[in-house]
């Protein structure tokens, strides 16, 4: 098996990954006319927090680092 990156090792982002699965499975039975208004705005917010933790977590300069 290949070695997890180094976002996949940090709590931030699996937490976030379970709160995506959590709004995607959640937002599932939201009416069909909220497909792409609410839903979309939800999920897209969601994904969002996992894809800025690993681009932060593949910044390697000292002073990026919080």
């Amino acid at each position: 098996m290949d070695r997890p990156s180094a976002h996949q090792i940090l709590l931030a982002w699996r937490e976030a990954i379970a709160l995506v699965e959590a709004v995607y499975r959640d937002t599932a039975c939201f009416p069909k006319e909220e497909t792409f208004g609410l839903t979309a705005q939800l999920r897209r917010a969601a994904v969002s927090i996992p894809s800025n933790v690993a681009e932060g977590a593949a910044r390697n300069t000292s002073g990026e680092l919080v």
